[in-house]
């Protein structure tokens, strides 16, 4: 399936409460969200019929997913503990559909959501995101001095045929070295990962396809750039998979090049406002954690309430005016009065 579809959607770690079974099924591209959101224990719109996700633990759902794609390249030799699945027909997806979700369950939780993708400046942060990743990197002017100081990865990173002095190979550098701020950076915070509110990390990486393009494909930098991209990986899946306890999905998608999408069905979180025609099966909008308790409350409330007018009903129905009321009992005194 690899030679026909080249695409490849790749598990490096999971916990045991989420099952992938490993085999040759072709997943659709624009059904990789739905996979992180059902991974995650939450429902999805279009039922997914897809063998390699198995149903795990219903209730010890993962505390984070993490979900990196690599342009430039259809495959990535990865370790043989991982799972792959060749992916069909590979158009641009998003996961705002699934950071949506966690903003409005757990909004009061405050989870870590973060959406980054460096090459084009593009960064978005709900919850503590802010605050632990405050430091972090996301201009191209702020990668590049990143790499030039002392901590950064250039003192332990072996660059082989790569160079310091060239822009295409600081710019994959940089993306390598926003995986290692990552970790760093959260590591600092390591309580957060212990929380009940799940967190999601997606992070887009184009420094290899562009070193493919200056260099081409069959360059001893394009091979050494993706050894290296490989082991930086694995190395970052590792430890956001121990930052987390061992309760981490850490997937990886290597897309050679998008197709252009016919729809699409996700929309971004932050859009403000909904046309029609983003709504054109007039689907009811999803009902939050508190839905069931205002539910309770107007239920029986109601209830109450119409009890209540029924016993009063009642009550002035059978009522003796002569001795009951109070209005015919001064009357009658008045009356004896004259």
């Amino acid at each position: 399936f690899s030679a026909v579809y080249g695409d490849e959607f790749s598990i490096l770690r999971s916990p045991q409460s989420v099952v992938f079974r490993d085999g040759n099924w072709p997943i659709p591209g624009e059904r990789i969200p739905d996979v992180a959101a059902l991974s995650m224990g939450f429902s999805i719109e279009d039922e997914l019929s897809w063998p390699g996700l198995a149903v795990g633990d219903l209730f010890h759902r993962p505390r984070a997913t993490v979900l990196v794609t690599v342009k430039g390249v259809d495959k990535l030799t990865l370790p043989a503990k991982g799972v792959s699945y060749p992916i069909e027909n590979a158009v641009p997806f998003s996961l705002d559909s699934v950071a949506n979700a966690i903003h409005t369950l757990f909004s009061e939780e405050t989870p870590v959501v973060l959406q980054l993708a460096p090459s084009e400046e593009r960064v978005y942060m709900v919850g503590k995101a802010n605050s632990v990743f405050e430091d972090l990197s996301v201009t191209l002017r702020q990668l590049r001095n990143r790499l030039f100081q002392d901590n950064s990865i250039l003192s332990s990173l072996p660059l082989n045929s790569l160079s310091r002095n060239n822009e295409v190979d600081l710019l994959f550098l940089s993306e390598l070295q926003v995986l290692h701020d990552i970790t760093s950076l959260l590591s600092r915070h390591k309580h957060l990962a212990k929380d009940h509110s799940p967190d999601l990390y997606s992070l887009e990486l184009a420094g290899l396809e562009e070193v493919g393009k200056h260099y081409g494909e069959d360059s001893q930098q394009f091979k050494d750039a993706s050894q290296i991209l490989t082991d930086s990986l694995q190395k970052f899946a590792d430890e956001m998979f121990n930052l987390y306890s061992g309760n981490a999905v850490v997937e990886v998608v290597a897309v050679k090049a998008f197709n252009s999408p016919l729809t699409r069905k996700t929309r971004s979180i932050l859009q403000s406002s909904q046309s029609e025609t983003d709504n054109p099966y007039n689907l009811a909008y999803p009902y939050n954690y508190n839905y069931s308790v205002i539910f309770n409350i107007i239920l029986w409330m109601m209830i109450g309430l119409a009890l209540a007018v029924i016993v009063i009903s009642y009550n002035l129905w059978n009522m003796d005016p002569g001795y009951d009321s109070i209005i015919y009992r001064m009357t009658n005194q008045k009356i004896r009065m004259d």
